[in-house]
């Protein structure tokens, strides 16, 4: 078996002989990455040869990614496949097609090519690293055939990249601590769901309730004593040897939006846990109390409220919020009730600031940045403030055919000019972002013109004087656009959050963590909202990121991240708990 040491130490011919099988005939990846040695981790290496790659002519990049065979073609029905391409082919099934399948596969293929011009490239084993379903290829083949050919060049790119990462690894034979185990227990809880057909787990349903009892067991397998509270959320306490110690506390979110994502808030709660049982079955202690969190709701989907876990936890739990009621009239208080908690309890479950050591949160991005980085992890500086607004639009509904243009006072030609406005005043400032989610024409007709118009304004950006500015320039717009149409508006203020920072001692203790793994240290901002944001009203607060695969995205069923990202992760956030005072 080779082993970093060995590639370290040999010469370079020799460094690309035992490398020979990792790029699909691409032996000068291995060369150029021959002179950056010596590697201080496998990570190391992996950014490595990704950074020749990225460095290389597009004509070389071209080459690489034509020097892949097409999925299930000539190739492999002939036998001419590498070794490393007919294991992972079979690995899915490929080999085994139906008449069915393997037709549609050969479209597929014909269809790529004639648009991208190399071939459809998939790592075939998966974020897990076994093999994917034939049916979840020829879906993820026919989704991306509708990419644009330069978008569909990098996740090419991606993809070869992810390919030698799962070929690295069984050449220096790893055996991963944390990942597999992290991503097996996230598929079990991604089977348990309010729906039959997708991932949703709402507040206080049974999947909600099934979700809390499997973390609850996995929690004490792991050596926590555990309890749920009154809120509903998972509390596992790694305890220290000395009862006086402070506690650090992890953790994030249970609960999805409608439709969502495996990944999701449940990382932060899975990865601590799979790191207290390693410490647990070793016996080792760490100076302070590790306590995990898996916060019962922060998505506000069954009731419209938001942070309910964390909210109870720095006790600023609202109580009105438990007459609130769902969409069939039951309220948060008889849900409550129902699921056998004690609403009154709620109170106690708020913590002692002067007892706490900090909060960190493992996080998915839900963004783009660290894939298009090449990298697993990042150190996040800051959780964006936002500002909500919803804007009513009024002008007079008129004859789409008898009214001329000049003399019209349409709701909707305002409101697309504010869309245009908001991504003109946001665009290319950092952080900044600017979004109207929603729009409508209320009672719309297709001969009308609009006489009315709703949507809404979300501005976010991790420096508040940033945002607030930005949501005056805005404002004013809206202003200016409807005086000029003769528009009448209304706003109503929905959300005004502060951005909160993350605190410089864990941002630099995580950022060196990082460094020892052999990953470089990149900082970036939080766009969406944490359950940090609320922990931040009681002790300093940090966060790690982990790359999401599929462009980044998140609230979705394609939402995805892989096993070695999470492996080192885990790797990360063990030795900067080990080194944390």
């Amino acid at each position: 078996m080779t082993t970093l040491t060995e590639l370290n130490a040999c010469d370079a011919p020799a460094f690309v002989e035992r490398l020979r099988g990792i790029y699909e005939h691409s032996p000068w990846i291995a060369e150029r990455a021959a002179g950056r040695r010596p590697f201080a981790s496998l990570a190391a290496l992996k950014l490595a040869m990704q950074a020749v790659v990225t460095e290389a002519a597009q004509d070389e990049q071209l080459a690489l990614l034509r020097a892949h065979p097409e999925l299930a073609g000539k190739a492999a029905v002939a036998g001419e496949l590498t070794a490393e391409s007919t294991s992972e082919q079979a690995s899915s099934g490929l080999n085994r097609c139906t008449p069915e399948e393997y037709t549609a596969l050969q479209d597929l293929n014909a269809q790529y090519d004639a648009k991208f011009g190399f071939p459809f490239i998939l790592a075939v084993k998966g974020p897990t690293g076994r093999g994917l379903a034939r049916r979840t290829v020829i879906d993820t083949f026919a989704r991306r055939l509708k990419n644009q050919p330069a978008d569909e060049q990098r996740e090419c790119l991606r993809q070869v990249h992810r390919i030698a990462e799962i070929r690295l690894n069984e050449l220096l034979g790893v055996e991963q601590a944390f990942g597999p185990q992290v991503m097996e227990w996230a598929e079990t809880l991604g089977a348990i769901s309010d729906s039959e057909n997708d991932l949703t787990c709402a507040y206080m349903t049974p999947a909600h309730r099934a979700t809390a009892a499997q973390l609850a067991d996995w929690m004490r397998a792991a050596g926590m004593d555990t309890r749920i509270d009154a809120v509903g959320n998972v509390v596992g306490r790694y305890a220290a040897a000395a009862a006086d110690a402070r506690t650090l506390m992890t953790g994030s979110h249970y609960d999805t939006v409608r439709n969502g994502g495996k990944y999701d808030g449940r990382l932060g709660i899975l990865l601590p846990i799979a790191l207290a049982r390693h410490l647990n079955e070793r016996g080792e202690r760490l100076p302070f109390h590790l306590e995990v969190i898996g916060f019962a709701e922060e998505e506000g989907v069954r009731f419209r409220s938001t942070f309910l876990g964390s909210s109870a936890v720095t006790g600023s739990f609202d109580p009105a919020l438990l007459e609130q009621e769902d969409a069939d009239g039951v309220s948060m208080r008889t849900a409550l009730t129902a699921a056998g908690h004690d609403p009154a309890a709620i109170p106690a479950i708020a913590r002692d600031p002067a007892a706490l050591l900090g909060f960190v949160e493992v996080h998915i991005e839900q963004g783009p940045v660290l894939l298009e980085r090449g990298l697993p992890l990042g150190v996040v500086t800051a959780i964006a403030g936002s500002s909500r607004y919803l804007v009513e639009l009024g002008g007079v509904a008129s004859h789409a055919g008898t009214t001329p243009m000049g003399m019209r006072r349409d709701a909707a030609a305002a409101a697309a000019e504010i869309v245009l406005l908001v991504e003109q005043r946001c665009a290319g400032r950092g952080a900044l972002v600017g979004t109207v989610g929603q729009l409508e024409v209320p009672a719309g007709s297709v001969n009308v013109v609009p006489g009315a118009c709703r949507l809404s304004l979300d501005i976010r950006a991790p420096d508040d004087a940033q945002r607030l500015a930005a949501v005056d320039d805005i404002l004013a717009g809206i202003s200016a656009i409807c005086a000029r149409r003769g528009i009448e508006e209304r706003l109503w203020k929905l959300v005004e959050a502060e951005a909160v920072p993350c605190a410089p001692r864990l941002m630099d203790r995580l950022g060196a963590a990082l460094e020892r793994a052999g990953l470089p240290r990149f900082d970036l901002p939080s766009g969406a909202g944490h359950d940090a944001m609320r922990m931040a009203q009681v002790t300093e607060v940090a966060m790690l990121f982990t790359r999401c695969g599929n462009g980044g995205i998140s609230h979705n069923p394609l939402e995805t991240m892989t096993a070695d990202d999470a492996e080192i992760a885990g790797q990360v956030l063990l030795d900067f708990l080990r080194r944390l005072p």
